[in-house]
């Protein structure tokens, strides 16, 4: 944790700040590997103080040990009172995650004549996300879990779906083989799109019944030591028609062709084109409404971008998502997505589930 201390106050500079408060779970995690679910960071270039309510004092503790500890309560005079004593004027904050409610109750205390006036919150935005982005070997590790365990899950419970399953029965078979291999929990609502509802990229499973001669999309992942995995495939109930295959053989050639030519360098604005070049060449240009990738760590959707309006290069260990699809208004959809991760220069695919034999 020391070497990320240490990246954010290089920041504090270029933000034009004294402090950092770091408020989002994720960040704060990150930033001090405390996992409860309330509390502050407050980053100065010296100290590192992990502010939270007596629920998690102990908790964080041993999960924070290059912090020091405070307990506060429910009021925000806590702030302008560390402020003071570290000498701190400029308080930057995540503006992406602090509530007006919150922002309005501690500007005020800051305001205070108690307070004195003398320090004052600074909107950032995006300094821990944007680090983030790039993971090291442990986090590889987790995340490599995380996505072996979803690939085994969905192999085991996409050989027995059958006509006459619901939905929501599929759904509860992927929960139950995931967290049977070790997931602490989902990553987000398991999609199942049957038939027409596949071409609802996020669908609410729901009880629809699975027909024969039906594409259904599964789009699903867990959290394994709080990182996250994300995995879509798009299977055929019966024997695949001939627009299943067109559509599905133009998606997996989109998919691939990305896997292939994304390189360290490029923007997340270029690798999506490349994947959408091949979509739009094959006449499904308009059926292709979402961006062709996101960052997936400690949440499911952050850092990078692979989007038609991400600027930001491409690194080396940044981890994201290649998911190109295709979406048909009373037919259904088709979807095909991998977590991939950039090394020396170039992507490796993470997730290993099979996409089938439908071209």
């Amino acid at each position: 944790m020391s070497r990320r201390l240490e990246k954010l106050r290089a920041l504090l500079s270029q933000h034009e700040v004294d402090a950092m408060l770091v408020s989002s779970d994720e960040n704060r995690r990150y930033m001090s590997g405390f996992s409860g679910s309330a509390g502050y960071l407050f980053i100065t270039a010296k100290a590192a103080v992990l502010a939270t309510d007596f629920r998690y004092i102990e908790q964080a503790g041993r999960q924070a040990p290059g912090f020091t500890v405070q307990r506060i309560g429910g009021s925000a005079d806590w702030l302008p009172k560390l402020a003071a004593d570290h000498g701190v004027q400029r308080i930057g904050f995540d503006s992406g995650h602090m509530t007006v409610a919150v922002h309005n109750a501690y500007k005020k205390a800051l305001e205070s004549p108690e307070a004195g006036g003398k320090a004052t919150l600074v909107p950032t935005s995006a300094v821990v996300e944007k680090f983030r982005a790039v993971k090291d070997v442990d986090e590889l590790r987790l995340i490599e879990r995380a996505s072996a365990i979803t690939d085994e899950a969905f192999e085991q419970v996409a050989a027995a779906i059958r006509p006459g399953m619901t939905e929501a029965q599929v759904a509860w078979e992927l929960e139950k083989a995931m967290r049977e291999r070790g997931a602490e929990k989902l990553s987000f609502d398991i999609i199942v799109g049957a038939g027409p509802n596949g071409a609802l990229p996020h669908h609410r499973t729901d009880d629809t019944v699975i027909r024969e001669g039906q594409p259904v999309v599964i789009d699903m992942g867990c959290v394994y030591e709080g990182y996250c995995s994300d995995l879509t495939r798009t299977i055929f109930v019966g024997k695949p028609d001939a627009k299943f295959r067109e559509v599905y053989g133009t998606v997996l050639r989109a998919q691939l062709q990305a896997e292939e030519k994304v390189r360290v360098g490029m923007t997340g604005t270029q690798a999506d084109g490349i994947a959408r070049e091949v979509i739009q060449a094959a006449g499904h240009g308009d059926d292709f409404g979402h961006s062709l990738g996101h960052g997936v760590g400690l949440e499911v959707h952050e850092h990078p971008w692979v989007s038609p309006r991400a600027e930001e290069a491409l690194q080396d260990n940044m981890v994201f998502t290649i998911e190109p699809g295709i979406y048909l208004s009373g037919w259904g959809g088709v979807r095909i997505e991998d977590m991939v991760v950039l090394e020396n220069g170039r992507v490796r695919v993470l997730s290993k589930a099979s996409k089938g034999e439908y071209v």
